[in-house]
């Protein structure tokens, strides 16, 4: 009888699925043992152990196996490697007749090809040759199994995704991670934006911002800050733009009505020259801020602007001022898509009095002395323009500075008591008290974000032409909840959270840096004698926290108004926050400061993450089971309704602890109908309290049928009884919005 060919015996060694099995596990998987052999083919050690022995004996026997003595386990040979790959091409020839489709990322229809998946594994997540042909393999197996008509990439990289998982390959995972939103949140998102009166521009920047939400916490923040955030300790601000933009901008708009405004790489089309007159001016400073608001998240401050725009209105008259004025704030307000603040000085600073005063032309015209009545004249022109709109003017705000100078001048005076109408009637304008030596340099945005000297010394540098980085919160109601109300833990926590929030804030500030050296920031880094617009390196770094008096509250057992025991313990546990900050301040380009930022969204969804983990009857918060949200912005909730001298006692002493960023709101009472009594209270404020930034508060309601603003609410119009055209202006955090009533 012939001898049977070598090759014969081969194809009958794996003519048994069972062996071909064996083979392709370790072709995928690499050595195994011999019970994780029978654990990955399900066979039972009591009932399968003779018949898997000898399918064993059989692969050794004809060399397509071997044992690997040293770690007692099997792998394959040369031979057997070969013998799987030849195996497979057989499969992928049998499968070229019922080839599937695959709908790609490029919207359009391809064939299969398992190459593609060991390209994108090696490409998009590092993973080895050898490795990623492995999976691979196993991918394509498994999706030849699916009866469909068509695949999708999301789809292929799901099945991707469970076959690392399965591996323990969760690092190679997490880079393969596809981001975007599922079907039903782009259709809640469009809802929620219909509710929020918001137009289709505002749907497409939050959409957009989902998903680079979901790449800040998967590649660029490390794992235990993005759970942080994710779990509820700590939020992180403007995560959609984490990785783009800087927050806020404290211009300097001397630097364009010197230089103008260049043409830039993806910037302006052309070049504008240094403007000629008042009119030109301002359109130049409404281009700036329409180009920044692309380069930036939140609130663009332009501080000092009626004491620098004075040598250009030299030679006007009031009318005419008052007019181009008018003009520029309507078309901030319709243009600008980012908040505006406009700081306005009712007496020329000392430090600027003696600076070189840029006019028409690029020029310089004498001092910024010489220019006081202009720069009067400007303020109350701005004063004056919103006074005559029928509606509150939102957007720009207005920041009114008040200096100890301003109660002896009389112009200073009258523009002050036309600021206080404007508060009184339309609620708009802040007041920053510059009275106190420490705050002879502040700049405020109307955000409350503050910037001052303390940083290198220089007020110049440490104000203008830099801004705000970002801010990250701490949940201090979660810190202590967490510590089982222990004191000790407690402020454990605090250290530790504090440590992610200054790491968080240092991995953007880097990014940004990043994105500044890539050119995708053209606006902000343009230069002039090689020094750039934007100090990015003297950004202000902010640590701002929630729920301060909800934290007390579970301590001690009444809120910080409640006692002054309460009081203590707030103050400890800010004091402990800002010299905890102290200490990451004294490394270079790092200026970080504590804040009491307003964040109306993360007070919500902190304090709804920790009642789902603690529950309602535990966690202490605002607005009950149905609208649950922590205190921000300030210490004690706007409705304590404490006498106002007990409330400005207690916020001054944060103010102080958090000079990144504060704003007090104070009620106006409905029968308050005299500036005279607002500006009353001012001179009590810049006298006797240390309040940094203040603004006078009170809902509004507006018919938009027949123009006409109310005070409190007001269901149907008084005048022409409309319904439907009736608006809400409420104050949420730092600003006023706007609801219809039936959203209410």
């Amino acid at each position: 009888m012939p001898r049977e060919p070598l090759g014969v015996k081969v194809l009958k060694a794996v003519s048994s699925p069972i062996r071909l099995r064996i083979l392709d596990l370790l072709m995928n998987r690499g050595p195994l043992s011999y019970t994780e052999i029978m654990n990955l083919l399900k066979l039972k050690p009591s009932r399968d152990a003779g018949r898997f022995a000898y399918h064993l004996k059989t692969l050794l026997k004809m060399d397509l196996i071997e044992p690997d003595v040293e770690k007692k386990k099997y792998r394959l040979t040369g031979l057997g490697r070969k013998l799987v790959e030849v195996a497979e091409e057989i499969e992928e020839s049998a499968f070229q007749r019922k080839r599937m489709l695959v709908r790609t990322s490029r919207l359009s229809l391809e064939y299969f090809e398992r190459s593609k998946i060991a390209e994108s594994l090696i490409k998009e997540a590092g993973v080895p040759a050898d490795l990623a042909q492995s999976i691979a393999r196993e991918a394509e197996r498994r999706l030849t199994k699916l009866r469909t008509k068509y695949l999708t990439a999301p789809l292929i990289r799901e099945f991707v995704n469970a076959i690392l998982i399965e591996r323990g390959l969760e690092e190679y995972r997490h880079k393969l991670t596809r981001l975007g939103l599922p079907v039903y949140d782009v259709t809640q998102l469009i809802k929620t934006m219909s509710l929020k009166a918001a137009d289709v521009e505002a749907v497409h920047e939050a959409a957009g911002d989902a998903v680079l939400e979901e790449y800040a916490l998967l590649n660029i923040l490390p794992r235990d800050i993005a759970d942080a955030h994710i779990s509820g300790s700590l939020n992180i601000n403007n995560l959609g733009c984490w990785i783009l933009k800087p927050y806020g901008i404290m211009h300097d708009i001397r630097f364009f009505f010197k230089h103008g405004l260049s043409a830039g790489p993806s910037l302006v089309k052309a070049s504008r020259k240094p403007p000629k007159s008042f009119e030109s001016a301002l359109s130049m400073t409404v281009e700036v801020l329409k180009l920044a608001a692309r380069e930036s998240i939140g609130e663009q401050t332009v501080d000092f602007f009626n004491v620098f725009l004075a040598p250009f209105v030299e030679n006007m008259n009031r009318d005419e001022v008052r007019e181009v004025i008018h003009n520029f704030l309507i078309e901030v307000n319709h243009i600008v898509s980012r908040g505006v603040s406009i700081g306005i000085e009712l007496i020329t600073p000392e430090f600027i009095a003696e600076a070189p005063a840029i006019g028409p032309n690029g020029k310089t015209f004498g001092s910024y002395r010489d220019f006081a009545g202009e720069s009067l004249l400007i303020a109350s022109s701005i004063i004056k323009a919103m006074l005559d709109e029928e509606k509150p003017l939102l957007n720009p705000s207005v920041i009114v500075k008040i200096r100890a100078e301003a109660f002896k001048d009389e112009g200073a005076q009258r523009t002050l008591m036309e600021a206080h109408r404007l508060a009184l009637e339309k609620g708009t304008p802040y007041f920053a008290n510059l009275v106190p030596k420490e705050q002879m340099y502040a700049s405020y945005a109307a955000t409350g974000f503050r910037l001052a000297s303390e940083w290198s010394g220089d007020w110049e540098l440490d104000t203008l032409r830099t801004g705000i980085m970002d801010s990250v919160i701490i949940n201090l109601p979660r810190a202590y909840y967490d510590s089982g109300g222990d004191r000790g833990r407690f402020f454990e926590h605090l250290h530790d959270r504090m440590e992610m929030a200054t790491r968080a804030l240092e991995i953007k500030y880097l990014t940004i840096k990043q994105r500044a050296g890539e050119r995708l920031l053209p606006f902000l880094t343009q230069c002039r004698n090689g020094d750039p617009y934007y100090r990015l390196e003297n950004s202000s770094r902010l640590v701002g926290f929630v729920g301060l008096n909800e934290a007390v509250q579970s301590i001690s057992g009444s809120p910080i108004h409640g006692s002054e025991e309460s009081l203590k313990a707030a103050i400890e546990i800010v004091t402990f926050l800002s010299r905890e900050l102290e200490n990451y301040s004294k490394r270079p380009e790092a200026r970080f400061n504590l804040s009491m930022v307003p964040c109306e969204g993360a007070a919500r969804r902190l304090a709804e993450l920790d009642i789902e983990r603690y529950g309602l009857a535990k966690v202490r918060v605002r607005g009950g089971r149905r609208n649950p949200v922590y205190t921000d912005m300030t210490a004690v909730p706007a409705e304590a309704g404490i006498p106002l001298r007990e409330y400005l006692r207690i916020e001054e002493q944060f103010h102080r602890l958090a000079p990144g960023s504060h704003l007090t709101p104070i009620p106006i009472h409905e029968k308050e109908d005299e500036p005279e009594n607002l500006l009353s209270t001012t001179r009590e404020i810049v006298n006797a309290h240390k309040i940094g930034l203040y603004t006078y508060s009170r809902d509004m309601t507006y018919c938009s049928n027949c123009d006409r603003l109310f005070y409190g609410e007001a269901t149907k119009c008084p005048v022409c009884g409309s319904v439907k055209n009736m608006v809400r202006f409420v104050r949420k955090s730092a600003k006023y919005v706007t609801k219809p009533l039936n959203a209410l």
